[in-house]
């Protein structure tokens, strides 16, 4: 790759990239304002802002989305008659977790074994910067031949939907010839990868309630219907017996046609404990990619440090459905109310809310654009072909996107592979794959510019 000046020039910039990157995990950017500082989001939205307009981007405007949060957009024209390429990525980041169960501090960027920690590393801080790189790299060596728009999205995390409902109201803004999303990864280190499918979402908070206030357990107990019980069944009659996801109405039974996924690869990248089963059946493909999952995300109830010896009145928790392409998100979201009401027992008061949810996508791999990746994926990483694979996970914007400019070609790259840990404690990027993938992002809009 190196007698590339191309790839030359990013190597150039890695130690900037680096710095920069450091600036930008520093703002504890995450967009639930209960929990962390509105201003911590605004701060690294206008970080973005400052570095578009040092990259001579006109029109950079710090947009103020329907969800209360900001995204951040910019336009970079480029010569008479080019197309038009729309690069997203998100500022906004998971909450740290535990952070003393982080090994070095989650928003301080950290060097360690040949990666760099840091929550919003990979996901998706990092790939603004891959944005950022590939751009230099061309201007550095003739120039970018074309037109380019920046989107950075500032709650993509919380699927509060701030960004879809802007565009939707503002369908000229974001309008392009292709669309690079730079919030996925490749599906391990240094196997250049297009993320050509990705799952829906669905969230139902479920509240059950059975008295009207708690009762001591060793007077009532035993006649006193249990809230807390009543809710355990309900969740636990989400999944058959082999831990399969099983929504009453639901198709779970789809397959993948794609790249495959090795079961002790993917027990080593989940990090599996000893002994401990995969759930559900068919390969793993299926299971991550082409099927519904359901996840219990959180549960309201006494914790044990302090719980009394109470009967429970009441207890409510938040379950998320990943959907496959082909399976609507509302109706998904509509068979999981009406399951989670359905097996509610003994006639206890059981009330969901739809609190969030995003259509599953699939992109159309015969397009140029997908040729022109390949092309400079090869380029990259030498020795290496493309490769397509599904995503478990969702990017609500990908369908609206889709949607709203169907002559569109959208394609998914990215830095969040296995090793990056997005959304977990340690979370981290690769700098060869900063690198690689910025290099492969301005080849491809030469070659997507020439095509």
């Amino acid at each position: 790759m190196s007698s590339n000046p191309v790839a030359e020039t990013v190597a150039s910039l890695m130690p900037r990239a680096k710095a920069e990157l450091a600036e930008l995990v520093a703002f504890r950017s995450v967009a639930d304002f209960d929990q962390f500082p509105r201003s911590e989001s605004e701060g690294a939205a206008n970080w973005v802002a400052d570095a578009l307009r040092t990259e001579g981007f006109e029109d950079v405007a710090v947009l103020d989305t329907p969800d209360g949060t900001q995204s951040v957009y910019g336009y970079l024209p480029g010569p008479e008659g080019a197309r038009t390429v729309l690069l997203y990525a998100h500022y906004d980041v998971q909450p740290p977790l535990d952070e003393a169960g982080w090994t070095t501090p989650p928003f301080e960027l950290t060097e360690r074994d040949g990666r760099w920690y840091g929550r919003g590393s990979a996901d998706c801080k990092g790939g603004v910067i891959m944005h950022l790189l590939a751009l230099r790299a061309l201007k550095a060596n003739g120039g970018v031949p074309v037109n380019v728009k920046v989107i950075a999205e500032g709650s993509e995390e919380q699927g509060t939907g701030g960004l879809e409902r802007y565009a939707e109201a503002h369908p000229e803004l974001l309008t392009a010839d292709a669309i690079v999303i730079g919030d996925s990864g490749n599906f391990r280190v240094g196997l250049p990868t297009v993320t050509t499918t990705l799952r829906g979402m669905t969230l139902v908070r479920v509240q059950i309630d059975t008295l009207q206030g708690n009762l001591h357990s060793g007077q009532f107990g035993g006649a006193a219907p249990d809230a807390l019980a009543a809710l355990v069944r309900v969740l636990d009659s989400l999944r058959a017996e082999d831990g399969s996801t099983t929504v009453d109405g639901l198709d779970g039974g789809a397959a993948w046609e794609g790249l495959q996924y090795d079961d002790a690869q993917f027990r080593r990248d989940a990090k599996v404990l000893d002994g401990v089963e995969l759930i559900g059946s068919g390969t793993v493909a299926d299971r991550i990619w082409a099927r519904p999952a359901v996840t219990v995300l959180g549960i309201d109830c006494p914790p044990v440090v302090g719980a009394t010896p109470s009967v429970q009145a009441g207890a409510r928790a938040l379950v998320s459905l990943r959907v496959p392409p082909g399976i609507d998100a509302a109706e998904a979201g509509k068979l999981l109310q009406a399951h989670l009401e359905a097996h509610t027992p003994w006639g206890a008061r059981v009330s969901t809310e739809l609190i969030g949810q995003g259509q599953a996508f699939q992109a159309d791999t015969t397009s140029p654009a997908y040729q022109a990746m390949a092309d400079a994926m090869a380029v990259a990483y030498p020795g290496e072909e493309m490769q397509y694979a599904g995503q478990g996970g969702s990017i609500p914007l990908c369908n609206t996107l889709g949607t709203l400019y169907p002559e569109a070609e959208i394609l998914l790259i990215g830095l969040s592979e296995p090793e990056a840990q997005i959304h977990a404690l340690n979370e981290s990027v690769s700098p060869e794959e900063l690198e690689r993938l910025s290099v492969a992002e301005a080849l491809f809009l030469r070659n997507y510019a020439a095509g």
